[in-house]
């Protein structure tokens, strides 16, 4: 009997002859990266449009898509940040961040213990960091991913995210302590 992850695979490889094949994967992914679109939009008919063209384009480039032992969604993950980027690009819009309370206590203990206090300040120093700093801070806190699924999302390797994401907290203590 084929586990969950075999099957993916199954659905991946029969998608490269068949899109058709490919129904599946988008049923169990599409809510996943909808939701992970919108985070960062905060518009649902932009994030619609996003989203769709993040399926769009994964079924027109699955046969470039190769099984390195990271999940499927990592892949979807990689190609939804591509194309927020480019719609910012292009729309010239700001772009959102979505900070919800559970993440932002996961960063306040790491840069020096929850106080409720912390977290305003934590949000403000927050706008601080570059849009790459930002986006480890996102995956690794607010979607909670593992360093390897980070890695994988960014295309780097999984020891480069972990020295990154610390370099990122240890410069929040250091606007924290400057604006608090």
């Amino acid at each position: 009997m084929l586990n969950e992850r075999e099957i993916e695979i199954q659905h991946i490889e029969a998608s490269k002859t068949n899109p058709q094949c490919f129904e599946p994967l988008y049923k169990k992914y599409y809510e996943q990266i909808l939701k992970f679109v919108y985070k960062r939009m905060d518009n649902l008919d932009d994030t619609r449009e996003v989203t769709s063209v993040v399926f769009s384009k994964a079924i027109s480039n699955i046969n470039k898509y190769k099984d390195n032992g990271h999940p499927f969604s990592s892949w979807l993950y990689r190609i939804a940040l591509n194309e927020i980027t480019q719609f910012y690009r292009d729309s010239k819009k700001m772009r959102a961040i979505s900070i919800e309370e559970k993440g932002m206590k996961y960063i306040a203990e790491e840069t020096g213990g929850y106080k409720r206090e912390l977290i305003a300040v934590l949000k403000k120093a927050m706008q601080y960091l570059s849009e790459p700093e930002l986006l480890l801070i996102e995956l690794r806190f607010f979607e909670e991913r593992p360093f390897s699924e980070v890695a994988e999302i960014i295309g780097i390797t999984e020891n480069n995210a972990k020295v990154k994401t610390y370099r990122v907290i240890d410069k929040l203590k250091v606007i924290y302590t400057k604006i608090s």
